[in-house]
């Protein structure tokens, strides 16, 4: 158990949860009422998605060769042979099934929300996301050694776990949200960036051509900056364009940026890889305090 604990990789299942629970912060915004089934359905399924991704990376990881001896973080359960090949393959169907049918039942208990086609569009999404999810490091040509990782996740953890929730939620499309959602996308690919960067040197020996291995260690750092500082901006306009006057309570999630500054401030004076791995749970974690802080300012 503890061996596939760790192949479940929970530290970045605080990610997954955050930025649900950013589109069911934002419903409750706009739409009092909320399902509290759906909600939970929701949070479940997008732990089953996210689950089935790192099982499905750390199978193609291995299989590609990204995880080798050169690899400086973690050892993955296939590389160190504690999972075989097979017993992983039979946890990926066994996720893809679980997430398949959480996703079914999630979208019955929102139909009379969002109507049939909204029922199609979002199994649509659904069955995207899980394919998604399998081919990052799967297949002859998987897309996360072509440096299309951080789009990927930007989408699937911005705009379709937080646009996807609100919709699910109230029935609805709001602009706005698109603000809290880009904030979620780019702490998330915040932290695939860190993993990256910290794999550079056994991902440019696999050819697992990801950004980092592309821009070269220093400029990633940069790139890091970017992503991080837009997204700690992005929210805050929203609350300023939402509340005309905002409060204290409003900006809260405020409280939680020097949490962010000092892991960017971690990553400019690093310049050991191996340093980095810990910084992946630091900035999940501060991503889902981020929504939290959000979620009681605003919603509440």
């Amino acid at each position: 158990m503890k061996i596939w604990l760790q192949a479940f990789r929970l530290r970045t299942l605080f990610l997954s949860l955050a930025c649900i629970l950013m589109g069911v912060f934002l419903a409750k915004i706009y739409v009092q009422n909320i399902s509290v089934l759906s909600v939970c359905l929701t949070l479940l399924t997008a732990l089953f998605l996210q689950i089935l991704s790192n099982l499905a990376n750390d199978y193609g990881d291995s299989k590609h060769g990204a995880d080798n001896s050169e690899r400086k973080g973690p050892q993955r359960a296939v590389q160190s042979g504690k999972i075989t090949a097979k017993q992983m393959l039979t946890a990926i169907i066994v996720f893809t099934l679980l997430s398949l049918v959480s996703g079914i039942f999630l979208l019955y208990t929102c139909s009379n929300i969002i109507g049939l086609t909204g029922v199609i569009t979002l199994f649509v999404f659904g069955i995207v996301s899980i394919i998604a999810a399998i081919t990052y490091t799967n297949g002859k040509k998987p897309y996360g050694y072509l440096g299309l990782g951080d789009i990927s996740v930007f989408i699937f953890f911005g705009i379709v776990s937080v646009v996807g929730t609100f919709y699910l939620l109230t029935g609805s499309i709001n602009a706005m949200i698109i603000l809290p959602a880009i904030s979620c996308g780019l702490f998330a690919v915040g932290v695939l960036n860190l993993n990256n960067m910290r794999d550079i040197d056994s991902d440019l020996l696999a050819g697992k051509k990801s950004i980092p291995a592309r821009l070269g260690f220093e400029k990633s750092k940069k790139y890091h900056y970017i992503i991080v500082v837009i997204g700690l901006i992005s929210s805050l306009v929203f609350v300023m364009f939402y509340k005309e006057f905002p409060t204290l309570k409003n900006l809260s999630f405020v409280a939680c940026y020097p949490f962010f500054l000092k892991q960017l401030f971690t990553v400019k004076k690093t310049q050991n890889k191996l340093l980095l791995d810990p910084l992946l749970k630091q900035l999940a974690i501060s991503t889902l305090l981020f929504v939290l802080l959000f979620g009681f300012g605003n919603a509440f």
